[in-house]
């Protein structure tokens, strides 16, 4: 058998017709630092809805600089997210605008220090929409890192994000 490598050629669609999808997986949780050495922290309420580490941050920093270098940056038309916090902040901070300027950029993707991150606000200037969906978390559980607050709290905390395709009721299944 050849190599696997994609090879140019006709196609089902043609290539002006068809979308690349890019998935990224949220970056380092406080929950998966403690989870990682005992899986029973799952079950923590100390973990609900958790954040980003500073490692987890230190990743997303990491994955922003390999999407403006490789240009990736001014190709996507759209992120969609999870109603979660960790997967807020990694879509913000991978795909935002950089930092906020008052009155400037509009509203602000992130406002400074949510999720107790630390950060200083991220802009929508030059980002591409971002959008939460439900039906995009990873799990529906028992772990209080996979329930989330409401979504009057995270439009606070996130106003230029598109809340539309989540549920306004907490769900706790």
């Amino acid at each position: 058998m050849q190599d696997m490598d994609i090879i140019p050629g006709p196609g089902l669609f043609p290539a002006h017709r068809c979308k690349t999808i890019h998935v990224v997986r949220h970056a380092q949780g406080v929950h998966n630092v403690e989870g990682d050495k005992n899986y029973k922290a799952y079950l923590s309420p100390e973990y609900f809805d958790a954040e980003l580490t500073p490692l987890g941050w230190q990743q997303v920093d990491n994955l922003r600089k390999h999407v403006v270098a490789s240009g990736l940056l001014e190709r996507v038309d759209l992120v969609i997210t999870s109603p979660l916090m960790r997967t807020l902040q990694t879509a913000v901070g991978v795909f935002g605008g950089g930092s906020y300027t008052d009155r400037v950029d509009g509203l602000p993707l992130m406002v400074a220090n949510a999720g107790n991150s630390g950060r200083g606000a991220i802009s929508s200037f030059n980002s591409p929409p971002i959008i939460a969906a439900e039906l995009c978390r990873e799990h529906f559980g028992v772990h209080p890192c996979d329930q989330r607050r409401s979504i009057s709290d995270y439009q606070f905390l996130f106003p230029a994000i598109d809340f539309s395709l989540a549920s306004q009721e907490i769900l706790l299944y």
